[in-house]
């Protein structure tokens, strides 16, 4: 039982001193934190960490791009891309499926695509452990649609980790109106990055709040020379 009681406290704190006071404050979102057991999607050797405002390895060893985002981080997108429960999501970089997760909840289907075999198959048995059965997993590497297009078109298309610049040319993967979603640029700084498709190959793009995250694979970076 106190084990129990201690989880429960964790995600309250987790919730109450990390995703509060990240502007998270969408009462069903907060909800669907409650709900959703992150610590389920977390290895077991960082089991003590599940709720912890930090980047959870998900390899042994950890390899850059292979991990948990921090709970607030995730937490923000998900407010943030204000899904419909007709949408269809694809999100890049599956990881522990945890994501996937709360996408599935707030959102008709999720094609998710994870590079690592190992974490796809894992992903896979925990989201059939929860029973959530909108959830299609593909092990492929999910900067290179072919690995995904013809799953599409999305309502929104979710990068779950970073890159140097968002690839736009993806937005022909979205129906009118859809979303390309994603953290852009260079440490010390990124920014959470918000493209809308519109009307004659137009498109919008905000930057509504600065952050950083780990690198997603396979997406090219800028060159380093100079001259």
């Amino acid at each position: 039982m106190t084990a129990v009681v201690n989880v429960e406290i964790a995600r309250f704190n987790m919730i109450e001193q990390q995703i509060r006071p990240w502007d998270v404050l969408d009462t069903d979102i907060l909800a669907l934190l409650n709900t959703v057991p992150r610590e389920r999607f977390v290895p077991a050797a960082h089991q003590a960490l599940a709720f912890s405002d930090l980047e959870i390895p998900l390899t042994q060893p950890a390899r850059v791009g292979q991990s948990m985002l921090p709970p607030r981080l995730e937490a923000r997108l998900l407010q943030d891309l204000k899904l419909k429960p007709t949408d269809h999501v694809l999100e890049i970089g599956t990881g522990s499926g945890y994501m996937a997760a709360l996408l599935a909840h707030r959102a008709q289907r999720v094609t998710t695509v994870e590079i690592n075999q190992t974490l796809a198959s894992e992903a896979r048995d925990v989201l059939e452990g929860q029973k959530i059965q909108n959830v299609n997993v593909i092990l492929g590497d999910g900067s290179q649609p072919d690995t995904w297009r013809k799953s599409g078109p999305f309502d929104v298309i979710l990068l779950s980790g970073s890159v140097a610049t968002m690839p736009t040319a993806w937005l022909e993967f979205l129906k009118p109106g859809g979303r390309l979603v994603g953290i852009a640029g260079q440490p010390p700084v990124m920014c959470a990055t918000f493209i809308t498709k519109g009307a004659n190959d137009s498109s919008q793009t905000t930057t509504p709040w600065d952050t950083i995250a780990p690198r997603l694979t396979g997406f090219p970076e800028p060159s380093r020379f100079t001259f």
